[in-house]
């Protein structure tokens, strides 16, 4: 018996089956196949590993399974929970060594995975760098950099408001429906076909017809993928390179990453920056670990640590409207979620079921890799959430 996947789903043994829909490939049920492949659906570009030595993962393997929790009323175990909530991979990290790695939904070591908006995190991460080193000041205004979006909503935005999503430019949502501007970004991004001649076609193209701004710069977070493209362009035009390259020799070749990553690319050969990052489930973790260690390994500096310690810091002065309900003491800054103002836990999350969980006061962090069948469930996050706190628990 050899045919166990859906019709949909490539097989050798039925060559010119089905077709994962081009439109949908990114939607359930294709996501479960699809969010290991991306690179066979999609344009991208390789983030190269380097040729510097990969870092070693230490291993204290725990048995975590049989680990209680309880949300709303409802009890469960950690192997229920990673059986139920449609996991692809998950890998828990305490006092620097791994004590859980699970591989499911046929992901493999080597396997990249789709990171969704977790790449907004990585990107920042990169942008951090990048200040510290004087090639971007945060304060400065984005048309200091991109004198091109003068004549858009971005003008008079900062960087940091770029940062912390905090711009007042209006792009209309959602990303599903159709003439709204979350929904021509997906064309112009190159991960759907182009439906018109007057789509933009680049990311580019698409940030310059962002002309109107809702409310001043400055007033209120609003969740928005525009923002880290924006932040992209700054990145490339402050270096002179391209996101892919400046990813792989400022954070994944230092940092010891074991396989190369790849990033989607428009139809203009930019990186999305928002939300198009692939890599390995190793990888993701090595990434939580230099955030763990305050942004050095093996004695290096790589990510400044005071912009670590910025980032946890968040800004609580600014509500989180929808994102309350999963993290109701949280703020967000520099592009990644801060859980409460005491603890500082960050994270980085994204659609379908992406998270990666940091705790630099309990030497802990989780990545859970996941094919959500709904892009957004407040419910599934704050049972993710509730997984890991109990598996911190436990540990410590």
């Amino acid at each position: 018996m050899y045919d166990t996947s859906p019709e949909w789903q490539p097989d050798p043994m039925k060559p010119g089956g089905p077709m994962i829909p081009r439109m949908e490939w990114d939607f359930a049920p294709y996501n479960r196949w699809t969010f290991q492949r991306v690179r066979e659906f999609v344009p991208s570009a390789s983030i190269w590993r380097g040729r510097g030595p990969v870092l070693q993962l230490s291993e204290r393997i725990t048995d975590i399974d049989g680990i209680e929790f309880e949300v709303a009323g409802r009890h469960s175990t950690i192997r229920e929970f990673l059986d139920g909530s449609f996991t692809d991979g998950f890998l828990v990290l305490h006092l620097g060594e791994v004590i859980a790695e699970r591989y499911m939904n046929g992901l493999k070591p080597h396997c990249q995975h789709h990171a969704m908006s977790v790449s907004k995190s990585i990107t920042a991460t990169v942008c951090g760098i990048l200040v510290h080193k004087g090639l971007i000041d945060t304060d400065s205004l984005v048309t200091s950099y991109l004198p091109e979006l003068e004549a858009t909503a971005y003008c008079g935005a900062t960087v940091q408001n770029v940062l912390d999503m905090t711009t007042g430019v209006w792009v209309t949502g959602p990303y599903t429906q159709p003439g709204t501007d979350a929904y021509m970004m997906q064309r112009a991004a190159g991960l759907k076909p182009l439906e018109s001649a007057d789509d933009p076609r680049t990311m580019w193209q698409f940030i310059l017809r962002l002309t109107e701004q809702q409310r001043p710069h400055g007033a209120l977070f609003d969740y928005r993928s525009t923002e880290t493209n924006v932040l992209g362009f700054i990145m490339q035009r402050a270096s002179g390179k391209l996101l892919a390259e400046l990813i792989s020799t400022e954070l994944w070749g230092p940092m010891g990453a074991e396989e190369d990553a790849y990033i989607t690319i428009d139809h203009g050969g930019f990186a999305v920056a928002s939300g198009c990052f692939n890599a390995t489930l190793r990888d993701y973790a090595r990434f939580a670990l230099l955030l763990l260690h305050g942004g050095a390994l093996n004695g290096k500096q790589i990510v400044p640590s005071a912009w670590i310690d910025d980032t946890r810091t968040g800004n609580h002065d600014l509500s989180l409207g929808e994102y309350r309900s999963s993290l109701p003491n949280g703020a967000y800054r520099n592009q990644f979620w801060i859980e409460d103002p005491d603890r500082r836990a960050f994270m980085c999350r994204g659609v379908f079921g992406q998270m990666i969980y940091i705790d630099p006061e309990a030497d802990f962090a989780a990545v859970k890799l996941s094919t959500w069948p709904d892009a957004v469930n407040s419910d599934r996050t704050i049972e993710t959430l509730a997984a890991i706190h109990a598996i911190r628990y436990a540990c410590t």
